[in-house]
């Protein structure tokens, strides 16, 4: 699964920038999004982000420090990633659809780990960067996985329909 071969090495990066300034770390978080985004702008399925989170999760398990808890990261970013379509139970699949789930999950994650982080206790500049770098990685990665599943549709793969998507 290509999905995760990217999260491998991106588990022990973020875990060592993590060691050395915890904030650096954040900036990887895009590359969690990013396979659900290209499964999602290619197959133009309900569901097709999550599965591809799953199994990327299921494949991390061996070869990840975090165990099952892979799984769990996985499915989080992954809903992210279908969020922007399941605002509109799936009836329509535009580009714009992909951003949205990138920017709430960039207003979401540092919320939900700030204490994780320590994010409270920085100084203000600290929880800015937090914040851009969080939302910069996601909203980047999403244009990645567009642009990547956009290429491989240009290629061959995917739904014929799915090249009508805006």
């Amino acid at each position: 699964m290509t999905g995760a071969l990217l999260l491998a090495p991106a588990n022990w990066a973020s875990t060592a920038l993590f060691t050395v300034w915890p904030t650096a770390s954040i900036g990887l978080a895009g590359l969690w999004i990013l396979p659900s985004v290209v499964a999602l702008r290619l197959l133009q399925r309900p569901g097709a982000g999550l599965l591809v989170g799953l199994l990327a999760g299921l494949v991390l398990v061996p070869v990840s420090r975090f165990g099952l808890t892979s799984v769990l990261t996985n499915l989080w970013w992954a809903f992210f990633a279908e969020v922007g379509f399941l605002a509109t139970g799936y009836r329509a699949w535009r580009t714009w659809q992909h951003y949205v789930g990138a920017a709430a999950a960039g207003v979401v994650y540092p919320l939900t780990a700030a204490g994780f982080f320590g994010l409270w206790v920085q100084p203000l500049w600290s929880q800015v960067l937090f914040f851009a770098l969080c939302a910069g990685s996601l909203l980047l990665a999403t244009w990645c996985g567009i642009a990547i599943a956009d290429a491989l549709r240009r290629g061959g793969v995917g739904l014929a329909r799915a090249s009508r998507a805006r």
